[in-house]
This record gives C-alpha cells, structure tokens and sequence, in this order.
C-alpha cells in the first residue's frame, strides 16, 4: 500500500475520449452510465449492440488501451460475451456482480461466470470484477472481501467494491490478493490520500461526464440570457 495509484478516466464518447488521451492519461475506462447518458438511455437500458457500439468507437478515436464497462455482460454466454467484447478493440472489461431485478448475484455463481469469461479471453482481456455490495446496501467489509477473493481465484485481473468506504479500503487491499480498484467521488479523499488507503487503480464511473454537464448547462445559460 501507499504507492501512486493508476488515474484512469471514463470517456463516454470518442471525442472526449480523445481529450482525456491528449492530456497525456495513458489508460482509459468507459463507463456503462456516461455512455447510457450519452446516447439517452437510463443507466442499465442501454442495448448490448448500442453498448458494443460505442465502445468500438471510442477504441478507434485513441491510440492508449482502453476497458469497457459492460454491466453484467448482458446475458451472452462467456464465448459470445468474449468475442463481442474483443471485436470492439477494448483491452479489458469490467463484469458487475449486482442484478438489476433481483440484487447481488450468488458470488460462487459469479465467480464460475469470471472462470469461463477467463478461459475464454486466456490474456487478451484485463478482467475487472466489480463488487456491487455497497452500492446495493450491504455495508459488510467481510461479505465484500469474500466476493473479492472468489473473484480473483477465479481469475479477475483485479476487483472493483465500488462505493466503498475509505475507511474499509486498508482491510480490503490487505485481505485481497490482487489489485483493487476504487471509484473517485467528488467530495473524497484526493488521488494521493486513495493510494495510501489501498486503491491501486482509480475509475470515475459517469462522474467525468457530469462534472462536463454542469459546464454545458453554464455555456446554455449564458447562451439563453444572450437571446432577443
């Protein structure tokens, strides 16, 4: 623990995509809500065939690698998952373990789907296991450290116990064998302060794009206040 983690901005689109890769971020990682925003779907509704979609182009609009959020891999079975996510050009997915009608999947289920997503890919894929159960409210350390270890047994390159708490991210780093991955927010600890606790990798889930929102809504603003 304490080194600098990896800062990995979410583009929703190629253009910003394009931005975040000219100020010099050597990874990015869509996420599955900034691109549902952008192509003005709720987050979780977007189809899978949109999703594949917008991440192939913004594989194309970059040079650096980039990983996908594809939520729960939209019920392909491993092969197809791992082809379709291949064919966009993206260098790693992210695969959550939260089920939107029913809550958290079984971990031990999870864990054989990430096995076979594992097979599937060999080392073509940086898998990203995502822990749902703090955002699903079960704010248990010991139930997100199980998921964690299954996870990584079962070949995830790295886990994701999105929302967590700072305070749990020492006991997670230390009780996981693997890197863990760790959602910026905007009134958290800094870059700085998340290495020290534990995060080895830093996503932003669709925050990048609505901090740029709130921009946009400025520049309307200001436009409307300009009209006749």
């Amino acid at each position: 623990m304490g080194g600098a983690p990896l800062i990995v901005p979410g583009p929703w689109d190629a253009a910003s995509a394009r931005v975040f890769e000219e100020a010099g971020f050597p990874t990015l990682a869509t996420p599955s809500a900034g691109i549902a925003a952008s192509l003005g779907y709720e987050d979780g509704q977007t189809p899978a065939e949109e999703m594949f979609a917008a991440v192939a182009r913004i594989v194309r609009a970059v040079s650096v690698p980039v990983t996908a959020d594809l939520e729960g891999g939209y019920g392909l079975p491993p092969r197809e998952f791992v082809e379709r996510a291949l064919e966009t050009g993206a260098a790693g997915v992210n695969l959550e373990d939260g089920d939107r009608s029913s809550g958290l999947r079984d971990p031990r289920e999870q864990a054989d789907r990430l096995a076979e997503v594992r097979a599937e890919a060999g080392p073509l894929l940086f898998v990203n296991a995502r822990v749902d159960t703090y955002v699903r409210g079960v704010n248990d350390v010991d139930d997100a450290i199980e998921r964690a270890r299954l996870y990584t047994a079962a070949g995830a390159d790295c886990v994701y116990p999105i929302k967590a708490p700072a305070a749990h991210l020492p006991l997670l780093r230390a009780e996981v064998d693997g890197p863990v991955n760790v959602l910026a927010l905007p009134d958290g600890p800094s870059f700085a302060q998340l290495g020290r606790l534990g995060a080895t990798r830093v996503t932003f889930g669709a925050g990048l794009l609505l901090r740029t929102m709130k921009g946009v809504a400025g520049l309307a603003a200001e436009l409307a206040g300009e009209c006749p």
